[in-house]
């Protein structure tokens, strides 16, 4: 069973993205198999780890929208041991088309559930907001992983981080 870690912080440019794909890349070179939840609409993380994110033929909006299991979406990266559920901008649509679904947050943990087995770490990289996509991030999650930069606006965005992990 895959340790879940949601990078989260809802300030943009504190190192979300640049943690998930170095710290999965790091424990994938030394064999620990890892999957990157690429749970941004930028899909930085998807372009980091090599993936063009423009030619994807299905991606983690079609996870949120029932229309494809998470293990179908999944890519190989040049590390044997590293794959990625990349993203585009189609993930924006996502929070607009399940505000109203039962049971919305629970969407990443239950596609999750049935490929946790397979990998050793699951890093999610988040958005820079606390939307949707970062509440099914936590729900999913193990334990979170706050990435900051130490400036005034940065530290006082984790108190508001801190109240929706609670």
């Amino acid at each position: 069973m895959a340790r879940i870690i949601a990078i989260a912080n809802q300030k943009g440019g504190v190192g979300k993205t640049t943690t998930a794909v170095n710290l999965s890349a790091a424990l994938a070179l030394q064999g620990e198999r890892c999957l990157v939840i690429d749970s941004d609409p930028q899909g930085n993380a998807t372009s980091g780890l090599g993936v063009d994110k423009h030619e994807l033929e299905s991606n983690l909006f079609d996870v949120y929208m029932g229309e494809a299991e998470l293990r179908s979406v999944v890519v190989q990266t040049e590390i044997e041991t590293l794959q990625i559920a990349p993203a585009n901008s189609d993930l924006v649509g996502a929070e607009v088309e399940i505000i109203d679904k039962p049971g919305r947050e629970l969407i990443l943990k239950n596609a999750l559930s049935s490929v946790s087995g397979d990998y050793d770490y699951i890093f999610i990289d988040c958005p820079p907001s606390l939307g949707l996509l970062t509440i099914n991030a936590l729900v999913a999650a193990d334990s979170v992983l706050v990435t900051l930069q130490c400036e005034y606006y940065a530290l006082e965005g984790i108190s508001s981080l801190m109240q929706t992990i609670e």
